[in-house]
Parts: C-alpha cells; sequence; structure tokens
C-alpha cells in the first residue's frame, strides 16, 4: 500500500442522511448501523465528489496509507447499477480529468459490448482535460462577458489592503507577529478573483491566508495550522471566505474540525460566494 488521498467519514458528525451516496456512483458508500461507511478503499479515487453532499461536514479527505484505487473493480460494480449511473461516472472521471482512469472504463465497456453513454470526444491528458468539459460547478466553463456591459467605469486607483507576505497556508507561519490577536480571513484561492470589492470590503484591517480544498496537498498540515491560530496566536475571529462550489466546502469544515479539537474556541464566521461576486450567505458557526 502506498499514501494516497482517501476520504474519512467522522462517525460522530454522520447522521446516517444518506444524501452523500448518489454523489459516489463508484459504490464506495453504503448506510450501515445508520452511518455512511467507506466500504472499500478500492472503490474511493479520493476526488471528494461527496462531500459538498453532506449536511454535517462529516466527510473530509485525508492523505493515508490505502489500497490503489481499481477502475477495474468500480466498472463492475458500476455496470451493474445501469446506464445512468455508467454515465455519471464516467462524467465524474472526466470533470477531474482522470484520464487515465476514463480510458480504463471505456475500454472496460467496449471489451463487454456496453454502451457508451458519454459524448464521443478525443481522450485527452489530465492537464489539458480540466478546462475542457464538466457538469460539476467547480470546473464548468462558464463566460461572464456579457457581465461587462453592466460595469460602470471607475476612477482612481485603489490601494491595496494587503498587510504580509506570505500568504499561502502551507507557507505561513501560524504564530507570526501578524496573526498575533487578530482577526484572520481563510479563504479560498478564487474568492478575491470573484468578488470585486474583496480589499476594501473584507482584507482591509485583517490578517489572511489563503488555500485550495481541492487541489491543496497535506491538508492535515492546514489542520494543525488553524489550531495553532487558536491556541497560540490567539486570534480574535476567523472567517472563512469560500466559493459556491461543493469541494470548497472541505475548507470550512477544515476550519470547524480545527477549532472543535481546540482548547480554545474561537468565532468562525463562513461567508459563500457566488461564481460572479454575490454573496449567496454570511453566517457565524
Amino acid at each position: 500500500m502506498a499514501k494516497r488521498k482517501i476520504i474519512r467519514i467522522d462517525e460522530e458528525k454522520c447522521n446516517g442522511c444518506g444524501l452523500c451516496i448518489p454523489d459516489c456512483p463508484e459504490g464506495a458508500l453504503k448506510i450501515i448501523d445508520g452511518k455512511a461507511r467507506l466500504i472499500s478503499d478500492l472503490f474511493c479515487d479520493g476526488l471528494g465528489a461527496c462531500i459538498g453532499s453532506c449536511p454535517e461536514d462529516a466527510i473530509t479527505i485525508e492523505e493515508r496509507e490505502a489500497e490503489e484505487y481499481d477502475e477495474k473493480e468500480v466498472m463492475r460494480n458500476i455496470v451493474r447499477q445501469g446506464k445512468n449511473v455508467i454515465k455519471s461516472h464516467l462524467e465524474h472521471l472526466k470533470e477531474h480529468g482522470q484520464s487515465e482512469y476514463l480510458e480504463e472504463a471505456v475500454d472496460f465497456l467496449k471489451e463487454r459490448n456496453i454502451e457508451i453513454p458519454l459524448k464521443e470526444e478525443p481522450l485527452c491528458s489530465a492537464h489539458e482535460h480540466m478546462g475542457s468539459f464538466s457538469s460539476c460547478p467547480g470546473s464548468k466553463i462558464m463566460d461572464f462577458r456579457e457581465k461587462d456591459k453592466e460595469v460602470k467605469e471607475e476612477t482612481g486607483k485603489r490601494q491595496s489592503q494587503l498587510r504580509q507576505w506570505p500568504i499561502q497556508l502551507h507557507l505561513v507561519s501560524p504564530t507570526a507577529s501578524y496573526y498575533q490577536g487578530q482577526d484572520v480571513i481563510l479563504t479560498a484561492d478564487c474568492v478575491a478573483y470573484a468578488l470585486g470589492d474583496f480589499h476594501k470590503d473584507y482584507l482591509e484591517g485583517k490578517a489572511i491566508a489563503i488555500a485550495c480544498p481541492k487541489l491543496d496537498e497535506s491538508q492535515d498540515v492546514y489542520m494543525e495550522k488553524i489550531k495553532s491560530w487558536f491556541e497560540d496566536a490567539k486570534i480574535n475571529t476567523l472567517t472563512v471566505m469560500i466559493m459556491q462550489v461543493p469541494c470548497c466546502m472541505g475548507l470550512l469544515s477544515l476550519a470547524k474540525q480545527a477549532v472543535e479539537n481546540s482548547k480554545r474556541k474561537v468565532p468562525i464566521k463562513s461567508i459563500v460566494v457566488s461564481l460572479q461576486g454575490e454573496i449567496l450567505s454570511e453566517d457565524w458557526a
């Protein structure tokens, strides 16, 4: 076995609602004894499609020793569930740029003369594919240029409110002087690009760290750094800003887990931003 990303289910948080099950066409999850369970490492691809559908923030992605994901075993399980489940699985692989697994899945279907319910497109590399197709809000191609017509011309130069460096969560020291006793913003990478007035309305007077819950590695390190903000830097408040896409919920989940495991409790505010820069929700956790 080797270390890889795989989901983790917090049994204390899980209420057994089963909302995660439809988002796992691979069949890695089942409700057993009133709780969602990962029934086999072989079936979990570690991409976290189930995270956004969990209302209790009970599912996270961790990096641990696990059996290697087996696409053929997954396909044997999936074909028994019919065309719609096959289609959902193929689209899931495609939207996450998993071209090797997608090729394996398509070959499996061809070998058994099973219809391939997916648009016929050349299979490309994972890097090329990340922006080419998606039904997932996190990577689906959208064009907002019509919005430009509504923008009024602004005059004058707006001053940056950034007061520190570095800002990436892997690079910052949680006990740096600019965090001590401060109000801190932990924001998903994309938020500042979506919010036109991010600096003026949210960053001014605050310390910051940025992270991506979908692409960043070693998120257990993130958990420890957030916890250190609470216990060592003794920050005043933590505002977690995320995009509306399901994978972004992982960042808020990390913050909530950190405060639960911390000896010192700090108020956490969550702000969800739409893809076009609107505030969808603003709540204290």
